[in-house]
Formats: structure tokens, C-alpha cells, sequence
């Protein structure tokens, strides 16, 4: 695959040692004008929420970059190659949904004082199986739909760009990934990440604009587009022939690949997930210094994802409409497998076909570094998050006397146990839905993520809601989702001319359609099992829910005994200073750990209100954004519908 990559578009050997040479020395300046910000990281409060001293801006940036990983700019670029825009309505979904972040459950989280998603649903109804339920959940969904995601794309167009191998890339990358998570803690991840959206915005925009003059903007992409048919066809099929409604947004609710109803509801219950209840995504807001810097930085991720529509998904369908030939467009089995290992399209290739194809040498080195900063940002995003989860949400609770220095460091080494875990599961991914990875992702997700979602719904709206409930809905949800997922998985979408004999609840169910009913479900099974078994007294509910939030009574959290673990003794004899040698103070400088003992719980029992209370100026200057975001959201949607 890729000598054949190489061979139409660079025929030089010399041009290629030179390109190599060039885009190696980009790469690196790139990863040497990273910087460790070393501050307010020896203490689990300032590794975990990076001090809660965050300004909009860089949460804005983070949450951006935290989403559009290597995965995406790979995964969204070859969906819209292979049916074109209206796989960029999941990203316009999401401005609806940070307002909703910011505006609604942020406010929730803070005046409950908590620093996960799964402390929150503890707090909220006490005992302890969905806490360790939602983090282990958590944990997987991490691993199938994100880690392995994002190592594989990025692998994948490092391979096509440098020619280097696969699983080589990936070793470095994530050796390097993890050296500055492991390293920097909250801090460096949310400054790191605001850089590098200004990277990833940069060169995806440059590339954008290089594709675009040479497709004759947006008319001439409409006119190659919709006559882009590949050399080899299959006799008396219509595979080769792009979707009639490859440029609108809304299509058939029985018939369209993305039918409209699923697209504008089915995908809120994923986003509302992604954005609302995610602990990588969630955790960056409530890093926030006030309230108003949250929705801020909300309102400037929603702006920031209106534009992956541009530079990306239209970039990719520009990479088929001018290299329709042998590789973007295949739909010949025998091809397709001999181009890029998938018997049912390359469509993957799209973007680093593009990248290759159309940028001059210093441009290439530099779209190189934006696929790795997005690599890199999604990566120490999900390792962060997914250290915070583990030691605080399982091994704090198997250890609740753990020592800091004991949690900082199983926070570092759970960081290395899920890089390998993931490494071994690459392979996986790269024949899962016969190389769709964006399909790979989202179906995934709609089959895991609807319980979690009705679960933190039902709880901050619903104040009858209990632990009952929430977790036979969540049993209930896991199970059918499972069950989808496993016949899914189990049949494999049939090649172009080949019959199809999936069974109709996997071919006639779309995803996004079996989010809306999975979700359905569990909140009725909240609401039955709520209703027939004992509520939660109102004294445990005092700002846990949306109409409590503002409450000043004192809480009696169902948490304290079952739940939450006891704050570490920091009278311990075995805390007491010892002499230490030079090497293992190196690295406990390097790692950020101290030998000073404090609240191994992050620092945010003050819970006081005076994060929800905003500055009337400050407050309309958001909620004036807000609207103003929405307005133009609504003006693309009906614009491109």
C-alpha cells in the first residue's frame, strides 16, 4: 500500500530522502517548542484539576483538541469521502450540547463537589456498585473507542506519509505522549492542548485552502465529486457511484445512510455522553476558576467545532473527487484488499492520501505535526482522565488509607498498564467494520454510552430517581447493548455486489436509532423500580440535583460510609521523612511527587457556592455567546439541510 502511495504521487527517490529529512526536522521542532508546566502538580488537586485556576480559553482549546483526535481527522475525513457532509452534522451537534455542559451540569457538579463522574452518581445515591459500575465502563469505552482509535489512525498516516512502521510509530508517539502526561498532570495536558488546537486549526485550515484552489472551491467540489467513479467497477451494481444526496445534511428517515431523525436526536443521547458526562471532556470545565470561565470556554468549543466540517469532512471528499482512481474510491473487493487491507473501501486513507498528494514539503512537515498534536492531545486527555478514574474511583477505594505519594504513583504506572493494553488492541481495530473507523466508533459508543446518559439525566433532573433504579437501568441497558454489539460484530457488512445476510435488527436499526430506543428503555426501568422501591430522603439530595443546586442546607452524603474512602491519616509513622537516595529524588522531581503528605481527596471539600455566583456583566456576555452560537449553528444546519 504504501509503495504503491508513493509511486503515483512521487516518483523521485532523491524528492522523497529530502521530504523525509524535512518533515522529520518539522515533527521535532514541533515536540521541542512543547514545554512541561511543571506548576501545582505535586498534590492530587493540582494533578487531577490542574488547582480549579483555569481561564476560558485554554478549557475552550482543551475541549476541542480533547475531541478532535487522530481518530477523527482520519475517521470523519473517510466518511465524508465515502457519503459525503452530513457526517459533519456530529460535529455541529456538539455546540448544542456544550451549552448544555456548561449551563446545566457543570453548575450541578460543582455545588455537589465532586471531581468525577462516578463520585458524582455515588453521591447522588449512595452505595457503591454504580460508582465502580460507571468507572470500569468507563475505562472499557476508553480503550475501544478512543486509546486504540487514536494509536491506530495516527499510525496509519505516519505509515502513509514517512513510510515508517506501523507499530514503530505508535511506540513513540505514545512513549512520548505518556513521558509529559506522566510528568505534567492536568496542568500541562489543558496548556499543551490549547497549543496544539492552534497547530491542528492551522494546518488543517492550510491544507483546506490548498484542496479547495485545487478542486475549484465549492462548485468544482460538487462537480468531481458527483463524477467521481473509480477505474475498476463491479458489473451491475451502483457501488462506484457517489450518493445522490452526498450534499445535504437531512436525509431519508427509512433509507439514508445517516437518516435525519437519528442524526438530530439519536446523536444527541452519544453527545450528551461525550460532552456532558465524559470524565475527559467534563473534567476540563471543572478545572474552570468560576463559573463564568466554564461557559465561556463551552461557548468557545462550540465555535471551534463548527469547523471540522471544512477541514476535514470536505477535504476528504476532495481527496476522492481528485483521486477517485485506484485507491479512494475502490469498490472492487479484490482491490481494496490489495491497496489497504479492507475489502470494502479505503475510504480511511482519504486525508494522508490528500496530505501526500497536494502539500508542498514544509507544509507536509507540518500537517505531519497537527496529525500528532491531535494524536498526542486526544492521548493525554484519555490518560489523564483515565489515571484519575482508577486511582480515585477503584484504587483509593480498595486502599482508602492510602498514602499521596502511593496515588500519585499508581495514577503514573495505570497510564503505562493502558498504553499496552491498548497497543493489543489494534489489530482488532484495523479489521473492525472492514475499515470504517468513524462507523467503528460511533456504533460502539451507541451501544455502551445511552445507559450512562438516561442514568446522569434521570439524576440531576429527576429527584425521585434512586440507586435501585439507576442501577437495574444500567444492568438493563448493558445488557441489550451488549447484545446488539455482539451480533453486530458478529456479521460482517457484505462487499460491493455481495449479498447481504445480516439479520434485519442489525441492517434495518440504525445505530443512531438504537441509541434513542436503548435509552428509552433504561429510563424506563429507572422509573418503575424508582417508583416501587423507597426514595432517597431529601436531606442526602441537597445540591446533587438541578433544583437543589443553589440549597445551602448541609448535605448527609449517602457517599460518606459506602462510597467515598476516608481522607488519608497524615499521622501515619510510616509518612514520617526517611533519607532518600539522589536517583529516587530525581524521579520523584521528574514524576511531580512530594514527599509532604496531604488530603489524598482533590482539593474542593470548601464546596462553597461561590463558584455558581457570576458577575451580572460576565453572565450576560456569556449567555449573549451562547445564543449567538446557536443562531449560526442553526443558519449551517438549515443552510446545508
Amino acid at each position: 500500500m504504501i509503495s504503491h502511495i508513493y509511486r503515483e504521487g512521487w516518483a523521485c527517490s532523491t524528492t522523497a530522502t529530502v521530504r523525509y529529512s524535512t518533515e522529520e526536522h518539522f515533527s521535532l521542532l514541533y515536540f521541542r517548542v512543547i514545554r512541561l508546566q511543571m506548576s501545582n502538580r505535586t498534590t492530587v488537586g493540582g494533578y487531577f484539576l490542574a488547582g480549579r485556576s483555569m481561564t476560558w480559553w485554554p478549557i475552550g482549546a482543551s475541549l476541542m483538541s480533547s475531541n478532535v483526535g487522530s481518530g477523527l481527522f482520519i475517521g470523519l475525513a473517510g466518511t465524508g469521502a465515502a457519503g459525503g457532509i452530513a457526517v459533519g452534522g456530529f460535529e455541529w451537534n456538539a455546540s448544542w450540547v456544550l451549552v448544555a455542559l456548561g449551563w446545566i451540569f457543570i453548575p450541578v457538579y460543582i455545588s455537589s463537589g465532586v471531581v468525577t463522574m462516578p463520585e458524582y452518581l455515588a453521591k447522588r445515591f449512595g452505595g457503591s456498585r454504580i460508582r465502580i459500575y460507571m468507572s470500569v465502563l468507563s475505562l472499557i469505552l476508553y480503550i475501544f473507542t478512543k486509546v486504540s482509535t487514536d494509536m491506530f489512525s495516527g499510525a496509519l498516516f505516519i505509515q502513509v506519509s514517512l513510510g515508517w512502521d506501523l507499530y514503530l510509530s505508535t511506540g513513540i508517539l505514545l512513549l512520548v505522549t505518556a513521558i509529559y502526561t506522566v510528568a505534567g498532570g492536568l496542568a500541562a495536558v489543558i496548556y499543551t492542548d490549547a497549543l496544539q488546537t492552534l497547530i491542528m486549526v492551522g494546518g488543517a485550515f492550510s491544507l483546506m485552502f490548498i484542496a479547495f484552489s485545487k478542486v475549484g472551491w465549492y462548485e468544482g467540489l460538487v462537480d468531481h465529486y458527483m463524477t467521481s467513479v473509480p477505474m475498476v467497477t463491479v458489473a451491475n451494481t451502483t457501488c462506484h457511484i457517489p450518493r445522490h444526496d452526498a450534499f445535504h445534511m437531512f436525509r431519508d428517515p427509512i433509507s439514508g445512510d445517516l437518516p435525519w431523525p437519528g442524526l438530530v436526536f439519536g446523536l444527541t443521547v452519544l453527545a450528551t455522553w461525550v460532552w456532558c458526562t465524559d470524565q475527559v471532556i467534563v473534567q476540563r470545565s471543572l478545572s474552570a476558576k468560576s463559573l463564568s470561565h466554564a461557559k465561556a470556554g463551552s461557548v468557545l468549543g462550540g465555535y471551534l467545532k463548527l469547523m471540522p466540517m471544512f477541514f476535514i469532512v470536505m477535504p476528504g471528499m476532495i481527496s476522492r473527487a481528485l483521486f477517485p482512481g485506484k485507491s479512494i474510491g475502490c469498490v472492487d473487493p479484490a482491490l481494496c484488499r490489495s491497496i489497504c487491507g479492507a475489502s470494502v473501501g479505503c475510504s480511511n486513507m482519504a486525508y494522508p492520501k490528500l496530505v501526500v498528494e497536494l502539500m508542498p514539503v514544509g507544509l507536509r512537515g507540518l500537517m505531519l505535526a497537527v496529525i500528532l498534536a491531535a494524536l498526542m492531545s486526544s492521548l493525554t486527555s484519555i490518560f489523564n482522565s483515565s489515571s484519575t478514574l482508577f486511582t480515585l474511583d477503584l484504587y483509593h477505594r480498595a486502599r482508602p488509607r492510602a498514602s499521596e505519594m502511593e496515588l500519585m504513583i499508581v495514577g503514573r504506572v495505570f497510564i503505562l498498564v493502558l498504553m499496552c493494553i491498548s497497543l493489543l488492541w489494534i489489530p482488532v481495530v484495523q479489521t473492525a467494520n472492514s475499515g470504517q473507523l468513524f462507523d467503528y466508533i460511533q456504533s460502539v459508543t451507541s451501544f455502551l454510552a445511552p445507559p450512562i446518559t438516561a442514568v446522569f439525566v434521570m439524576a440531576i433532573f429527576w429527584p425521585r430517581a434512586n440507586e435501585q433504579g439507576a442501577f437495574w437501568g444500567l444492568m438493563t441497558g448493558l445488557a441489550v447493548g451488549l447484545t446488539r454489539m455482539i451480533m453486530e460484530f458478529s456479521y460482517f457488512p457484505p462487499s460491493c455486489g455481495q449479498p447481504d445476510h445480516r439479520p434485519s435488527v442489525v441492517t434495518d436499526v440504525h445505530y443512531l436509532y438504537f441509541a434513542l430506543i436503548l435509552l428509552a428503555l433504561t429510563c424506563l426501568v429507572i422509573v418503575v423500580v424508582s417508583l416501587v422501591t423507597a426514595p432517597i430522603p431529601k436531606e442526602h439530595l441537597y445540591r446533587l440535583t438541578w433544583w437543589s443546586r443553589n440549597d445551602i442546607e448541609p448535605r448527609i452524603d449517602l457517599s460518606n460510609s459506602q462510597a467515598t474512602p476516608d481522607p488519608v491519616n497524615c499521622d501515619r509513622p510510616d509518612d514520617e521523612p526517611l533519607p532518600q537516595p539522589t536517583w529516587k529524588r530525581i524521579v520523584m522531581w521528574l514524576c511531580g511527587l512530594s514527599r509532604q503528605v496531604q488530603s489524598a481527596h482533590p482539593a474542593v471539600e470548601n464546596q462553597d457556592l461561590n463558584f455558581l455566583q457570576e458577575k451580572s456583566l460576565w453572565r450576560n456576555v456569556c449567555n449573549v455567546n451562547a445564543l449567538l452560537l446557536l443562531a449560526v449553528n442553526v443558519f449551517l444546519w438549515g443552510y446545508f439541510a
